[in-house]
C-alpha cells in the first residue's frame, strides 16, 4: 500500500459531506439524510489498458499479501505451473516486511528469478506492461487502490466486500464508468457456481413465475472467536519493519494495535463483519440470478450472543425489499453452522440451490403445469479458481467479468444499510432515482 494522499482524499471526504454523515452514523454521528451522489472530485478517465499478446504471459501483481493475498498468490502460482494460463507474477506489495518477504520466497521458489517488491502501492502501479493487479488488502483501502490502479489502466480483481462504506462504492462506480475498456472482478466467487446460473435461467424463461422472495445465509461456528485464527506476529514492529501509519491511511491516524491489525474483521470501525466478509458471498449470486434491481427497503437484528469480545455482531438476520417487489430473507452467525436453506420462492414453483445441482418444484396448485426436476451442473472445481480464471480470461478477451461493479453496488447498499440498521435499530431505505439513504 502507498502512502495515501492525504489532501485529496480529505477534499474527498469534505465534498462528500452529506455521505460522509451517513458513515459517521457508525462513529457516533447523525445518519440522515445520506446522499450517495454529493457532489465529489470529478472522475477522469485514465490510461488504456495495456493487453497481452497472444503468446505473451498476462503479467499481474498483488498488493496486499497476508492471509487472503498469500492464498490468491499460491492459487496464481499453481494456474503457471499447471498450465492453466500464461501468466507471471511481476509484483509484490505491502506495508509489512515479515508479510512481504515470506510471500516473496513463495514466488521466487515457484517462478525462479527474483520478483520486484513494493511497499509503496503508486510505485508498483506506476510498472508500464503490468496488465492487472489483485488487490487483498483491508476494506479501508479497497476503493482508493482499485481507483488508482484503474487509473494507471489496470484491470483489476478487487476482494469483497467491495468497499468499506457505501460512498466509497458509488465512488468506485462512477470511476469505472468513466474508464469503460478496465475489466474489474470483485471477488465474489460463488456467481459462477453451476446452480446460479442454471437458476437465473430458469427464471428469465418464467419457469417458476414471479419470483417473490428468497432466502440464503452463511453460518459457521468457532471454539474461541470468528477471525482469532489471523495469527499475531510478535515480529512487527511499526515503525522499523511495519509502515502502520500507511496502514491506516484512509481512516487516519490510529494508535497501533496488533488486534486490529491482524483481526480487523472484528472491529466495526473497519470492518462490517459477517455481513461484508461472510453474507456478500451468498447474496452477491443470489442477486445475479435472480436479476434484481436496487434494494429499497433494509432492515437487520442481531447481538453479541457468544463472542462478547468482537465488536462486530455474531449473529444477524436481515430482511431486504427489492424495486422488482422481492424480498430476501438473510442469516448470518459465527455461533452455529445451521443455516438456512438456499431457495428462491415464485408464483408457480420453487428453485432450490445446492452446489452444482438446482431443483425446481411445483406450488402444489401448478403441480399440472410444472414439472419437479433436478437440473445437474459440471463439476468445475474450485469456484474460487474459477472467478480467478474468468478474470484472467477477461485481460485477454476483453470481455465482461463475472462479478462486476455494478453488481457490487447494489450488494454494497445492503451491507451499509444492513449494519446501519444493526447499530440504530432503524429500518433504512434506497431511493435508486436520487441514489439517497434515508432512515425510516
Amino acid at each position: 500500500m502507498s502512502q495515501p494522499d492525504i489532501p485529496s482524499r480529505r477534499d474527498f471526504l469534505l465534498q462528500s459531506a452529506a455521505i460522509a454523515a451517513g458513515t459517521s452514523a457508525l462513529l457516533g454521528g447523525a445518519p440522515d439524510p445520506l446522499g450517495a451522489e454529493a457532489p465529489g472530485p470529478e472522475v477522469s478517465p485514465g490510461i488504456e489498458p495495456v493487453v497481452p499478446a497472444p503468446d505473451e504471459p498476462i503479467k499481474m501483481a498483488i498488493i496486499g499479501t497476508g492471509g487472503m493475498g498469500s492464498g490468491h498468490l499460491e492459487a496464481f502460482l499453481k494456474f503457471k505451473k499447471d498450465g492453466k494460463e500464461n501468466l507471471e507474477i511481476v509484483g509484490l506489495c505491502d506495508v509489512c516486511q515479515p508479510r512481504l518477504e515470506k510471500a516473496k520466497k513463495m514466488c521466487d521458489d515457484s517462478q525462479g528469478g527474483s520478483v520486484a517488491t513494493y511497499t509503496n502501492s503508486k510505485e508498483l502501479l506506476a510498472q508500464k506492461d503490468l496488465h492487472g493487479v489483485l488487490i487483498a488488502a483491508p476494506e479501508h483501502w479497497h476503493q482508493q487502490l482499485a481507483e488508482d490502479a484503474i487509473l494507471r489502466g489496470k484491470d483489476v480483481y478487487l476482494e469483497k466486500p467491495m468497499t468499506l462504506r457505501l460512498e466509497q462504492a458509488f465512488r468506485l462506480k462512477r470511476v469505472t464508468e468513466a474508464n469503460p475498456r478496465i475489466n474489474v472482478q470483485v471477488g465474489t466467487q460463488f456467481v459462477l457456481i453451476p446452480s446460479y446460473i442454471e437458476a437465473k435461467r430458469l427464471i428469465q424463461q418464467g419457469a417458476i413465475g414471479k419470483a417473490v422472495s428468497s432466502q440464503t445465509s452463511y453460518c459457521r461456528n468457532s471454539k474461541d472467536g470468528e477471525w482469532l485464527y489471523y495469527e499475531i506476529d510478535p515480529a512487527w514492529q511499526p515503525g522499523v519493519n511495519l509502515d502502520w501509519k500507511t496502514w491506516c491511511g484512509p481512516m487516519g491516524e490510529q494508535p497501533w494495535d496488533p488486534q486490529v491489525y491482524a483481526r480487523w474483521r472484528r472491529y466495526r470501525k473497519f470492518s462490517t463483519g459477517i455481513i461484508g466478509d461472510l453474507l456478500v458471498h451468498r447474496i452477491t449470486p443470489l442477486v445475479m440470478a435472480l436479476g434484481l434491481g436496487w434494494p429499497t427497503r433494509v432492515v437487520a437484528s442481531g447481538g453479541h450472543y457468544i463472542d462478547k469480545v468482537m465488536e462486530n455482531h455474531d449473529q444477524i438476520n436481515i430482511n431486504v425489499e427489492f424495486e422488482d417487489e422481492h424480498t430476501m430473507i438473510i442469516a448470518g452467525s459465527t455461533d452455529n453452522e445451521v443455516g438456512l436453506e438456499t431457495l428462491i420462492r415464485g408464483h408457480k414453483g420453487n428453485i432450490y440451490l445446492g452446489g452444482r445441482n438446482t431443483t425446481v418444484r411445483p406450488e402444489r396448485l401448478f403441480a399440472d403445469e410444472i414439472e419437479e426436476k433436478i437440473i445437474e451442473g459440471p463439476d468445475h472445481g474450485d469456484d474460487q479458481d474459477q472467478l480467478r480464471l474468468n478474470w484472467l480470461s477477461s485481460i485477454r478477451t476483453r470481455e465482461k467479468p463475472a462479478s462486476p461493479v455494478e453488481l457490487g453496488t447494489k450488494i454494497m447498499v445492503i451491507v451499509d444499510l444492513a449494519t446501519r440498521s444493526l447499530w440504530e435499530g432503524s429500518a433504512f431505505g434506497f431511493d435508486s432515482k436520487s441514489m439517497r439513504v434515508t432512515k425510516l
